[in-house]
């Protein structure tokens, strides 16, 4: 089994990683970090591949991608797990440079992560992209509005990228955790419901792909949380929502 992973250097995506590294995969693995990304890899069973890359230059994405491939060949799944989050607010003018780079990692850094892949996937007719998205891209979460956007904008264009795929033997899977004890969600001071240790939500996520399900949100408690949120009328989730916790500002882009 051959597996490319972004965000690898922590969080789900280093959980990932170790799951499949338990499972004999030979990995590629992608983070900006390099030095955390080389500590992560020392932890591992086997050699992975590793590439210290942002998911938003697609020119890198392109050589990591060529390099597995020459390597390895054609990855049975490529899994864009990449992203970043933090708190948001309009009024802030600083808070634009936030909003793109935001936007930038967790949607296009998607794209850029799958576009390599696509032609060589769909020619071995087989495969599964696997993006990462979250319930926060059910509903517009106050004081993360960039965040929620992004997960929003990952949903519709994973489901598009499915659509344009069936029939090739490319599966596309959506994953939307909810809550995951990761060093993103580490600096949230308010409540989190049904949140999950990474390694947890790893084997699951890694069940959703064995599956080949398209859409799954992670734990299943949070599929109807996130059900129920997106039938509730304005007017109860603005009255709701109004004073939930918020995210920190202060991502440094």
């Amino acid at each position: 089994m051959r597996v490319f992973i972004t965000g690898a250097s922590s969080g789900i995506g280093a959980a990932l990683a170790a799951h499949y590294a338990g499972r004999g995969a030979q990995l590629g693995l992608v983070a900006r970090r390099a030095e955390v990304l080389a500590e992560v890899a020392r932890t591992l069973p086997g050699s992975p591949a590793l590439y210290p890359a942002d998911v938003v230059d697609a020119k890198a994405m392109q050589e990591a991608a060529r390099d597995f491939m020459a390597r390895f060949g054609a990855p049975d799944i490529v899994i864009a797990n990449a992203g970043v989050s933090v708190g948001t607010l309009t009024e802030h003018a600083e808070d634009i440079a936030v909003f793109g780079r935001v936007l930038q990692t967790n949607v296009v850094g998607i794209a850029a992560t799958f576009q390599p892949f696509i032609v060589p996937m769909r020619e071995a007719g087989r495969g599964r992209l696997v993006g990462i998205s979250s319930v926060a891209g059910m509903r517009g979460i106050p004081g993360a509005g960039a965040y929620s956007a992004s997960k929003a904008a990952a949903i519709t264009y994973l489901e598009a990228l499915r659509v344009e795929l069936r029939s090739s033997g490319v599966k596309v899977v959506t994953v939307c955790p909810g809550y995951v004890a990761t060093p993103l969600t580490a600096v949230n001071k308010y409540r989190m419901p049904f949140i999950l240790p990474a390694d947890v939500a790893a084997r699951r996520i890694a069940r959703v792909i064995d599956a080949g399900r398209a859409y799954a949100v992670v734990p299943w408690q949070m599929a109807l949380v996130a059900r129920a949120m997106k039938l509730m009328p304005n007017i109860l989730y603005d009255r709701l929502f109004r004073r939930a916790g918020r995210k920190p500002r202060g991502l440094k882009v």
